[in-house]
């Protein structure tokens, strides 16, 4: 197996099983839960980019990254399971789920917490980020693929026809 292969964002505990339009775990849509092993490198860089963005967008209102290499470091150091491919950003709710209810000194790990983190546990911050991602990826599918689709298009075209209004890849133009 290739290493540079790209890896599924599942974490094992899918939703999608009991309804769920978006995994409460990985945060991809039941179609990409479904279809991921069919998918290209490229399909997949796409949905990795929506997730990382979308969750950066949430931890940008609990943290600032100082020191992205420190924060890899001390979470390479911890054995803490995150995804490389993602941000930085990306990677602070692990360590947050990691530390559950124990103080961190955040200046540890190059984070300096912002004011909306003040007060909270890791595992409380963990758990609104959470909240907020799902929500966030929840509202892009609502947006993205809760509507009216013509018998002709296919799962594949309603993914590439998101991807290109989010301006992740071209028009093909």
């Amino acid at each position: 197996m290739s290493t540079s292969r790209i890896r599924t964002p599942c974490i094992g505990v899918c939703s999608t099983v009991f309804g769920d339009t978006v995994c409460r775990g990985c945060r991809r849509f039941s179609h990409e839960v479904v279809d991921w092993n069919a998918y290209s490198e490229d399909e997949k860089r796409i949905v990795w980019r929506r997730l990382d963005q979308l969750l950066t967008l949430v931890v940008r209102n609990y943290f600032q990254v100082l020191d992205g290499e420190r924060l890899a470091a001390q979470l390479d150091y911890q054995n803490l399971r995150y995804q490389r491919q993602m941000s930085a950003e990306g990677w602070v709710p692990e360590l947050l789920k990691a530390a559950g209810r124990q103080p961190l000194r955040y200046e540890d790990y190059g984070l300096q917490p912002l004011p909306a983190a003040e007060g909270l546990t890791p595992r409380e911050l963990y758990d609104a980020i959470s909240r907020e991602c799902h929500a966030l990826n929840q509202a892009h599918y609502d947006r993205s693929f809760a509507r009216p689709v013509q018998s002709t298009q296919s799962t594949g075209d309603l993914i590439l026809r998101a991807a290109q209004e989010k301006g992740l890849v071209g028009s093909g133009d």
